[in-house]
């Protein structure tokens, strides 16, 4: 599964995988793709320069890549606390008699939640640059679009290839102009943020759009048959993330989150605001109808919405509170049914996407011969 790309960057399988663990990343990019680990949880450089001297430590010298989450425009001034002063008290009586009615209990005292996505802003995203430039990283992937031009510059400076996902033709062109190497065109049944155009329509879109970028496609990919079908639409290699979630190497934090995935069909997800105030492919819980009811308040833009729920989450995750518990996952999900290793995944992939070629050879021979 080589590509232009994949042998640009020193890859055996043009396999992008997109993660939040450090193990899972390492063990990607073990097994011949290219793991990309996800910055946004990251609030403390010090925490993004242990996980990052872990990988270093675990990758056997293969190459990786940092994907964070930062605008294209600089946002300066904003801290944390000007932004929790925006947030209506409505929105927080609406979280707590939520989590009294599921009988969500307080955290311990003294104990703060984990994940407050705070990622998204100006200082924390720049201080992750700062952490991660120190480190051997070929790719930096940008979440929210094109990052800053002096971020770009500076990636370049230090050879560093720059990604953006887009969820349209015009995204991919405005990255195109900002001088991003890399589009990952990320369709609708992708986990995360997605946009409404799905992955078969929209891969050739951004490959014709961006020509000669190389395009990487994403979104509703999780088998050998899927890669080859991306690679025929004229990507350059995949970005895989939710396939990754129910490996042996991943940390979710739950055992029941671990077994709802398992459980789900790829009917089960929806986008939804809930966890970041932007439309974002999750499973679908009695917490994401709860803010999707047009009876409700609705959700918060982001960052609002995030920084809102934070502590909301966490609860949910720590005492596993079922009808409430869920995650960012793509459509995919219904292919999730067990625990398997990276390196499985990865034979999975291959020996699908060489059956697929052959299929399709045995086909082009026969319309040849005809």
């Amino acid at each position: 599964m080589q590509t232009e790309l994949s042998k640009t960057l020193g890859v055996e399988h043009a396999v992008f995988g997109f993660t939040p663990f450090p193990a899972v990343a390492a063990a990607i990019s073990r097994a011949g793709g290219f793991g990309v680990l996800g910055a946004v949880r990251y609030t403390a450089p010090d925490e993004l320069k242990r996980d990052l001297d872990w990988i270093e430590a675990h990758v056997d010298g293969r190459p990786y890549g940092l994907d964070v989450v930062m605008p294209a425009k600089k946002v300066e001034g904003v801290t944390e606390a000007d932004v929790e002063a925006m947030i209506p008290e409505s929105h927080r009586q609406f979280v707590k008699d939520t989590l009294t009615r599921y009988g969500v209990p307080e955290l311990a005292e003294g104990e703060t939640s984990g994940w407050r996505i705070t990622g998204w802003m100006e200082q924390v995203a720049r201080t992750q640059l700062d952490v991660a430039f120190d480190y051997p990283i070929k790719l930096l992937a940008n979440a929210l679009g094109s990052p800053p031009t002096d971020v770009i510059d500076r990636a370049h400076e230090q050879d560093v290839l720059v990604a953006a996902l887009a969820g349209s033709a015009r995204h991919a062109r405005k990255h195109a102009d900002a001088g991003i190497d890399v589009v990952v065109a990320q369709g609708y049944e992708a986990g995360g943020h997605t946009g409404e155009i799905a992955s078969m329509v929209l891969t050739p879109e951004v490959v014709d759009a961006v020509d000669p970028l190389p395009v990487l496609a994403a979104g509703g990919i999780g088998s050998g048959r899927q890669v080859a079908a991306a690679l025929a639409l004229g990507a350059q290699g995949v970005w895989l993330g939710s396939i990754w979630l129910t490996t042996t190497e991943a940390e979710l934090p739950s055992p029941r989150l671990i077994e709802k995935l398992f459980a789900a069909g790829s009917g089960d997800t929806v986008r939804s605001r809930a966890l970041t105030g932007k439309p974002a492919r999750q499973l679908r819980t009695e917490w994401t109808d709860a803010w999707d009811d047009p009876e409700g308040p609705g959700a918060l833009p982001m960052p609002l919405q995030g920084l809102l729920v934070a502590e909301a989450v966490s609860r949910i995750q720590k005492y596993e509170v079922e009808p409430l518990l869920g995650t960012p996952v793509g459509q995919i999900v219904g292919r999730m049914n067990s625990e398997r290793s990276v390196q499985a995944v990865f034979d999975d992939l291959t020996r699908g996407f060489e059956k697929a070629v052959d299929r399709v050879n045995r086909i082009a021979g026969r319309s040849t011969e005809q």
